[in-house]
């Protein structure tokens, strides 16, 4: 019997890489399953591997599995592909930035427009804390598998110390301008990482800094986005999106919309179940 740990999976941006049993471990423990049931589903996902199997593949398989047992679990376990769903534009990734934010004491404003040295600039979050004012640019890519090299941190730079620039002559500017940040929902290049420490800009994305990236936030402060739910379809999550509902927990305030939404009460009462639990998560 082929030893499967030696299968060539192909990842979402077409390159090839040994399939690895401690990640699709991981990945399942992450999702908050018991230890049975993740090996309960490792064992049978397992045994479906062959040699070329994407990781889409092998996602939707555990998904389902996940799902077919609890759908908190497979909520948690779907996050990653939950920020993709965001799109396809990157306004609900601004707001769902700026609501992460927003709970960890910003005061947060989206979409504003700066005025810099040599021309007005869009930014996409401007948020305060502690006497400083952060500017954030948000790049956000609705296909896996793409990374923002090193042209995403050094074009924003430019932006910022455009900003700065006017920024310190204007009197009415009473708090300073603090680090620009850059953030996506994808992974940075090493070149871009390099760039953004000698640059001092904050760079954040889905693993990165590491054990304080997109991910690790999200967990750590129950702040999941409404398309993590297993339960709502496609099209209520983007009427939820168009009313500015990102968040789950803005959801469970805002309950109303799932009455707009002609959703029966046995439903709404599983999908409130189901978001509750994720935000007390």
């Amino acid at each position: 019997m082929q030893n499967r740990e030696s299968i060539d999976i192909i990842k979402s941006s077409g390159q090839k890489m040994k399939f690895s049993l401690d990640k699709l471990r991981d990945s399942l423990k992450h999702s908050g399953a018991n230890h049975e049931l993740v090996e309960d589903i490792v064992s049978k996902v397992y045994d479906e591997l062959f040699d070329g199997i994407t990781t889409n593949e092998i996602y939707n398989r555990a998904y389902a599995l996940l799902k077919k047992n609890k759908s908190v679990f497979a909520s948690k376990y779907k996050l990653k592909k939950a920020i993709y769903e965001l799109g396809p534009t990157g306004f609900p990734f601004e707001r769902f930035i700026a609501e992460i934010l927003k709970y960890s004491g910003y005061n947060v404003k989206v979409g504003v427009t700066l005025t810099g040295s040599c021309v007005t600039h869009e930014i996409d979050v401007v948020a305060d804390k502690k006497e400083k004012v952060t500017i954030i640019e948000c790049k956000f890519h609705n296909e896996e598998g793409r990374n923002c090299n090193v042209k995403v941190p050094l074009y924003i730079h430019s932006r910022y110390n455009d900003v700065k620039d006017h920024w310190v002559t204007n009197k009415n500017n009473t708090k300073p301008l603090d680090l620009g940040w850059v953030v996506t929902n994808t992974r940075f290049t090493q070149d871009a990482i390099t760039y953004g420490k000698c640059a001092n800009l904050y760079l954040l994305s889905w693993d990165y800094p590491e054990k304080d990236g997109l991910k690790d936030r999200i967990d750590r402060l129950g702040l999941y986005p409404i398309t993590v739910s297993s339960l709502l379809s496609k099209r209520e999550k983007q009427f939820l999106l168009s009313r500015n509902v990102v968040l789950c927990r803005q959801l469970i305030k805002d309950k109303f919309y799932l009455d707009h939404l002609g959703i029966s009460s046995v439903r709404k009462t599983k999908i409130l179940e189901e978001i509750e639990q994720l935000c007390k998560s």
